[in-house]
Formats: C-alpha cells, structure tokens, sequence
C-alpha cells in the first residue's frame, strides 16, 4: 500500500467533491505517484484521506474504471492498470481526433438552424437541462445531461441527416463527455456554455447559436487532445 501517499491529508475543496477526489486521484497515477500496478488503499483510508464519505469514493473509483485507469477485482480491492487514458477503451470505435473533427461540420450548424427551427417544448427542455446540469452533483449524471442537451439541439435542427448523425455518434459524445468533465474540472464552465448555446436558440439567434456551440466544441478540443497523452513525469 502507498503509506506514505495515504499519510498526506488532502482535504478537497467542493465542485463537486466527487470531481475533485477524482482530479486528485488521477493526477496521482498520472504523475506515478500510484504506479501501474498498485492497489489503493480501501475505501474507508480514502475517504478518511479526502475527508468525504464513502459513496463519494464509491463514486470516484467507478469514474476511474470507466477512463480505464483503474480495475476493481472482487475480493482483492482497486488496482491502478494504466497512467493514461487510453483512447481506445475510452472512446470505443471512434478516435478522439474523429470526433473532434467532424463534431464542428454537424453540431454547429445544427445549432444556427436550431435557433430557426426549434419548438417551443424543446426550448424550454434545452433551458431545462441547463438547470438540471447547474444543480448537477453527480458526474455521471451530468454526463447523461449533457448528451442529451447535444442530441436534442441535433433534432431542433430540424434536420434528419443532423439529428441522425449525432445519434449515431451519441455513446461515443458520452464518452468523451465523460473524459473531458469528469477529469478536466469542466463541468462548471461547460455548463455556461451550454446555457450560451441554449439561450442564442431560444431568442432565435442563428449566428449566436453557431458562434456559441463553435465555441464550446473549441473548448472541448482545447482539452481533451492532452488527456489522451502520458502525464510528465517529474
């Protein structure tokens, strides 16, 4: 067990807490600090360590497995099984870079034609979802808002080739949503841009809406090239 890891009190300032376990934790493995192979210490050190409960450690380890840095073995505790986050086990049969390059050809201009198109139920289910995201404390959740917020500004588009590309991209927006909110500290300023995104739709402002979601998938792009690359190491 990493005693001298353990012994370090480290207090976690609240975004969530569960966030901030999971930021913590992930820059210890990444930084080699838990090396690939190490079991981390029970539930019970942890949640003495971060000074928060156990179903938030809960919490925590199930977002590291999910970006595969972790495996939980039934009888034996947690296990570091990687310093990175490997894009093939996150992302499943589209790369980072797929995405990435093919999400401004379909989500913005879905967007401006959003703003044109949109009912006034899915206006006031986009806003919904903002408020759900803003009040959000489980990460997993917010994942699930925030897949559904892109889907649903696809079928306001108005058009079926928008809304039947991102649904059939969705698993993978949810694993990339899982990637750049659960590990960059994005879900806050993700969620400003998402409320942007669903304002400039709701006054029926086509050129804002596309400059909004242009912007957010840029903030996007900004982060999650890097957390697809082995951490420094010191």
């Amino acid at each position: 067990m990493p005693d001298e890891w353990t012994s370090r009190p480290a207090p976690v300032v609240r975004r969530s807490v569960a966030e901030s376990v999971i930021e913590d934790l992930r820059g210890a493995i990444t930084s080699g600090a838990l090396a690939v192979g190490t079991r981390l210490p029970s539930e019970a050190l942890l949640a003495e360590r971060y000074a928060v409960s156990r179903p938030v450690i809960r919490e925590a380890l199930r977002s590291l497995q999910t970006l595969g840095l972790t495996q939980t073995r039934t009888g034996s505790g947690t296990y570091v099984t990687a310093d990175r986050i490997d894009p093939a086990t996150v992302y499943g049969e589209f790369s980072a870079r797929d995405l990435m390059e093919a999400r401004p050809h379909i989500e913005v201009p879905a967007a401006g034609l959003a703003a044109e198109r949109r009912t006034d139920e899915q206006r006031d289910e986009l806003t919904a979802l903002c408020d759900a995201m803003d009040g959000c404390d489980d990460p997993q959740e917010w994942v699930a808002l925030d897949t559904r917020f892109h889907s649903l500004v696809a079928q306001a588009s108005g058009n079926a080739v928008f809304a039947k590309a991102v649904s059939d991209i969705r698993d993978a927006l949810s694993r990339q949503s899982q990637v750049v909110n659960l590990v960059a500290s994005r879900q806050e300023p993700s969620g400003r841009e998402h409320r942007r995104i669903a304002e400039a739709i709701a006054v029926g402002s086509p050129i804002e809406a596309r400059e909004a979601m242009r912007a957010h998938l840029g903030e996007v792009e900004r982060v999650v090239i890097p957390l697809t690359r082995p951490a420094a190491r010191g």
